[in-house]
């Protein structure tokens, strides 16, 4: 009587692979270092060194230290870094409690064989909150928001480098 459900599910499960099936348009990859249009500078090293470890976890590219010895080849231009007001403070509505910030890039990733683009400028975003107070409501401190937003670019640098390396390394 048991045996039927365990057969009927053990069966649907054989043909699982883990991972994707997708196979890419290229095997071996080399990451120009990311370049900025703003003044961000901090974030370039920051979304190099993820992007790169982004890849080497993945897997299925080999790293490359030039152009000439890869199949493809990965630009970043980094071209904005924002905040806007997600939330204000309970006892002064003028002032903010959180920021949303935002980090942009432009990547082009080029198939070195033809010389033409896999794909051409395309924007690629990260965001972050941001918190200037301590995160009590009854707490007159107003927090550093510089301090802040410093301490967050890590983060969204990295946020940044992984959704780039998803673009990349998803079958389009």
């Amino acid at each position: 009587m048991l045996l039927g459900p365990v057969l009927a599910f053990t069966a649907g499960c054989s043909h699982y692979e883990l991972g994707t099936e997708g196979r890419l348009a290229f095997s071996s990859l080399y990451v120009k270092g990311v370049s900025t249009k703003v003044l961000v500078p901090q974030a370039q090293a920051t979304v190099s060194s993820h992007l790169r470890d982004d890849f080497e976890k993945d897997g299925r590219v080999t790293l490359v230290n030039s152009a000439e010895s890869a199949d493809a080849t990965l630009e970043v231009v980094i071209v904005d870094y924002h905040h806007e007001i997600a939330a204000v403070r309970e006892q002064d509505t003028g002032l903010a409690a959180k920021f949303a910030v935002t980090l942009s890039a432009n990547c082009t990733l080029w198939d070195n064989r033809s010389g033409r683009p896999f794909f051409e400028n395309r924007l690629i975003k990260a965001q972050r909150a941001v918190f200037t107070d301590s995160g009590d409501p009854s707490s007159s401190l107003v927090g550093d928001q510089l301090q802040s937003e410093y301490n967050t670019m890590p983060l969204l640098a990295e946020t940044l480098a992984n959704n780039v390396a998803h673009t990349v390394l998803d079958v389009w």
